[in-house]
């Protein structure tokens, strides 16, 4: 599943595959995000709702 992350060193939204679901926090506090990576193996990170992060097939 592709998804769109901010790369912060290009400082633009690029496409890229989504590799990882994770939950960041402790229980009551969650934080959802979808892990990516770059063309050339940088680590990407988004922060969505639980809804998108429930979606996302990975």
């Amino acid at each position: 599943m592709k998804d769109t992350f901010y790369d912060v060193k290009l400082r633009k939204k690029v496409e890229a595959e989504v590799v990882e679901k994770v939950t960041f926090g402790e229980p009551g506090k969650l934080r959802y995000a979808l892990k990516g990576k770059t063309s050339d193996g940088r680590n990407l990170t988004k922060f969505v709702n639980k809804e998108a992060w429930d979606k996302a097939k990975v």
